[in-house]
């Protein structure tokens, strides 16, 4: 994959969604609702400032462009959409 976000916009790949419940119930598709966390894989300059690759972001549920790339589903982000970064460690 090739892609270069520009202006203030990172590229996140989105959590694996949840299949089952913890007591062990199936969450259908239709009931499912999109995580709204996931991993950067590239930042732009301008974004570099606060976010970097690898880091995990938390995000506004509408504010993500969703787009395919080699077959994988990813998600383009505005800095203003980002609601906060989760530090590991």
């Amino acid at each position: 994959m090739n892609f270069t976000p520009i202006d203030d916009r990172i590229l996140v790949k989105r959590e694996v969604e949840a299949t089952k419940t913890v007591s062990g119930i199936y969450i259908p598709d239709s009931a499912k609702e999109k995580p709204q966390q996931g991993k950067v894989l590239a930042v732009s300059k301008k974004a570099s400032e606060d976010i970097s690759v690898d880091d995990t972001v938390v995000f506004s549920k509408y504010g993500a462009v969703e787009l395919v790339l080699d077959g994988e589903e990813f998600v383009v982000l505005k800095l203003e959409d980002i609601l906060g970064v989760i530090k590991k460690g």
